[in-house]
């Protein structure tokens, strides 16, 4: 069973979301400020958050940076700002994805079933595979463990970006679109534009490249999408 992290200010938004959720199968447990949610994170090891933005004491960006620090688990950010940079900044910090208010218990719940389904996935596939490891000159991806070394070095993924890079890496010269990545690493009901996969790439670039602008790994394919640089035969 999959235990969900409820993060909002409001009681009674908080306990209707707990209330639907349950009913999916989930286990739900409730915080109802930043500090608080920082605790539950700590003492619960939730497989998601759905974190509000307006909360007392940590706002929801601030709880959202602290939690990426040292976690890799799926956070959707809940927000009644509707404006482009709102959510830009929201996956800048490492949303795996948001839902803005009023929003239908419908909605989020497809949501939350295409992230759980994809880690879901990851972790069935990273248990068949014989080779647990994908590699790329001093790029190293462990699936087993889902964790990335560059140079020998940790580097700090979110689920989104880990799913995205490997998603690249196990077919390395082919070209994906947006709409492709958006289905295949997001899901086939995600409500979202585009923009998300451009600001997810850009993520990955500036954590995984020494000069992100030129980057060695992820390609840009102009007009068409990305794709992982395919190693050259010696």
């Amino acid at each position: 069973m999959f235990t969900i992290l409820v993060v909002d200010d409001e009681r009674p938004i908080a306990e209707i979301l707990k209330y639907n959720l349950e009913k999916e199968g989930y286990q739900v447990i409730l915080a109802f400020d930043g500090e608080e949610a920082l605790r539950r994170v700590n003492a619960d090891n939730p497989d998601l958050v759905i974190l509000d933005i307006m909360l007392p004491k940590k706002d929801g960006f601030c709880v959202c940076r602290e939690i990426r620090a040292q976690r890799k688990v799926p956070i959707i950010m809940l927000t009644a700002k509707e404006t482009e940079i709102d959510k830009v900044l929201g996956l800048e910090l490492g949303a795996d994805d948001y839902v803005t208010k009023p929003f239908s218990a419908r909605e989020l719940s497809a949501r939350v079933k295409a992230i759980l389904r994809r880690a879901k996935v990851y972790i069935e596939q990273s248990e068949k595979q014989d080779a647990n490891k994908l590699t790329y000159d001093q790029l190293s991806v462990d699936l087993d463990e889902m964790r990335v070394y560059n140079g020998g070095k940790p580097v700090d993924l979110t689920y989104r970006e880990f799913t995205l890079l490997v998603q690249m890496m196990q077919r390395p010269g082919h070209i994906f679109s947006r709409q492709q990545l958006l289905n295949q690493v997001w899901g086939y009901d995600y409500i979202g534009d585009e923009r998300t996969v451009d600001v997810t790439v850009r993520r990955l670039r500036e954590k995984l490249e020494i000069l992100p602008a030129q980057p060695e790994f992820i390609q840009t394919k102009r007009g068409v999408g990305y794709f992982f640089k395919r190693k050259e035969s010696v």
